[in-house]
Formats: structure tokens, C-alpha cells, sequence
């Protein structure tokens, strides 16, 4: 998890950020030549839609795969103490190797990974990378020839769930070399020459674009408002249908204000850009989101 420290208007350091969607907010304010959101207003929130599903979504299947599949979970805790500290004496790794498998095990009903939700979180991942992979077929990255914070959202997940992790590591393999060869690549563009001209026109946009659209609304749009209604009504359980396939997890407070920013992201749209917002969304599930606000 990234955690940055910036500057105030004084020079110094202000509390630390770890968030990535306010820190892309942040270093869009900074560095405005480098933007990895579109200008085009009707782009801009696309993209912030499918950030949100990679922040948010994604996320779901990296925690069921590396927390709930035994060569996963050994994988990814016995190298993570030694991320916090280089030179930790192995005694002391594998002491906090447990501590660290038992706390994330211990969050995965947070997450919303369990028994009944096992089918439709790893049938989505599979559908996810054959999508992600026809997708960027005919262009590098979700939006265009550029990548907008939509590709980083999906690539913190990725970078888990296609490289690192064993179980969906294969499963993406087996379905898109090239999501391994993207993912992989994403890790240092710093070099990329970018254009306006390299975003795609919303109203003429690929095939493809609709597919990816449609699997958010398949998978995500349903959780959010039935994630949403139960912390709203202070319920002990977010219960709904997925997929067809029954869903259950404890409520996630966090994931409602993700659709408290999303709808107050869509109230913001010029009139305009709201009528291609809402034409791109037609049908797909996500138009639910945003029909009572």
C-alpha cells in the first residue's frame, strides 16, 4: 500500500495519505500535465467508475484467492514480514508470518469472501480477465493509448492476482498471457508519451468498452446498493442476489461512501455530459447506481 507524505503551502509535511484515490486526486492538482483522468467530463467519471470497481471489486477476489487457498496464503505471508523489515532475524519472520495470516484471515468476512460468495467472486475473476483481455486488444489501456486511473485501479489488484498469487496467477495465465505481460509492463510507464488524442471518444467507443461495463454492473452495481441499504438501515448483514447467486457478507461502510462519492461525482456532470454518461451506461447495471440520485 502506498503511503505518501506531501508538502503544505508552508513546506511541510502534512499527515501521511494511503488512500489511492485521493492520492491521484492530489497529484492530478500537482501535476496536471501528466493527468491520468480525462478532461473530457463524461470520460472522467467512466473512468472513476471502473477505478472504483478495481479499488473495490477487484479487491474482493485478491483477498478470497491469497486469504482462502492454503498455497496462496503461505505464499504471501511468509514474504510479507519482510517487507516491514529487510533484515528481520527469521525467527522473528515467521513469528509475524502468523500474525499476519491470522489477522487477514480474520478480515475476509469484511471483504465478503466465504462459502456462499466463492462461486461468484472467482467466476468474475475469470470473466474479468478474458473481458480485460479482448479489451486491450485493440488498444493499451482501458480508456486509450493512455491509462487513466481506471488501469491503475485495476492494476494494484492485478499486480497480485496475475503475478504474484499461485491459484490466480494460473487462472489468468490460462485465459490472457497478455494480462500478465500488461500488468507487468504498467509496473514503470514513467517514460510514455501521451496526447489528448489518446483517450477514446465516448461516443463512438469500442465494443469491447461495453463488455468490461457490463461486467461491473453484473457484479458490483448490486453490492453497492445492497451494501449501501444495510448500512444505511444499521443491518448486520448485506444479503442480495449476484449473478444470480446468493450473496452475503458483513457490511462495509467504507464501500458505501464509494457510492456516496460516485453519485455525488454523477449529480456534478454538466447536463451534456451526464445525457453520454447515461447513454454509455444504458443497460449495462450500472445505470441503477444513479437512478434515484
Amino acid at each position: 500500500m502506498p503511503c505518501l507524505v506531501f508538502p503544505d503551502p508552508d513546506g511541510e509535511p502534512t499527515d501521511p495519505m494511503s488512500d489511492t484515490t485521493p492520492i491521484l486526486n492530489r497529484l492530478e492538482d500537482d501535476f496536471p500535465e501528466r493527468s491520468v483522468r480525462p478532461a473530457d467530463p463524461a470520460l472522467r467519471f467512466i473512468d472513476a467508475l471502473i477505478e472504483d470497481y478495481g479499488d473495490e471489486w477487484l479487491s474482493k477476489c485478491m483477498f478470497h484467492y491469497r486469504w482462502a487457498f492454503a498455497p496462496d496464503t503461505k505464499k504471501a505471508s511468509s514474504y510479507m514480514p519482510y517487507g516491514h523489515m529487510i533484515s528481520m532475524p527469521p525467527s522473528a519472520g515467521i513469528q509475524f508470518e502468523k500474525s499476519i495470516a491470522q489477522r487477514q484471515i480474520s478480515r475476509i468476512g469484511v471483504v465478503g469472501s466465504n462459502e456462499t460468495t466463492a462461486p461468484v467472486i472467482e467466476a468474475s475473476w475469470s470473466r474479468f480477465v478474458s473481458l480485460f483481455d479482448e479489451h486491450i486488444q485493440s488498444q493499451a489501456y482501458l480508456l486509450g493509448n493512455r491509462p487513466g486511473a481506471g488501469d491503475f485501479g485495476c492494476y494494484g489488484q492485478m499486480t497480485m492476482l496475475v503475478i504474484t498469487d499461485p491459484t490466480p496467477m494460473q487462472i489468468a495465465l490460462d485465459i490472457s498471457p497478455r494480462a500478465y505481460a500488461w500488468t507487468e509492463k504498467l509496473d514503470d510507464i514513467s517514460g510514455l508519451e501521451v496526447s489528448d488524442s489518446d483517450w477514446i471518444d465516448l461516443n463512438d467507443p469500442p465494443a469491447t468498452l461495453r463488455k468490461l461495463l457490463d461486467e461491473v454492473g453484473r457484479v458490483y452495481a448490486p453490492f453497492l446498493l445492497a451494501n449501501a441499504a444495510s448500512v444505511e438501515q444499521g443491518l448486520e448483514q448485506v444479503e442480495c442476489e449476484i449473478d444470480g447467486q446468493p450473496w452475503v457478507q458483513d457490511p462495509f461502510p467504507y464501500q458505501a461512501k464509494c457510492l456516496r462519492w460516485l453519485r455525488e461525482q454523477y449529480a456534478a456532470l454538466p447536463g451534456v455530459s451526464r445525457e453520454t454518461v447515461d447513454a454509455t451506461l444504458a443497460g449495462t447495471g450500472c445505470d441503477a447506481l444513479f437512478a434515484a440520485s
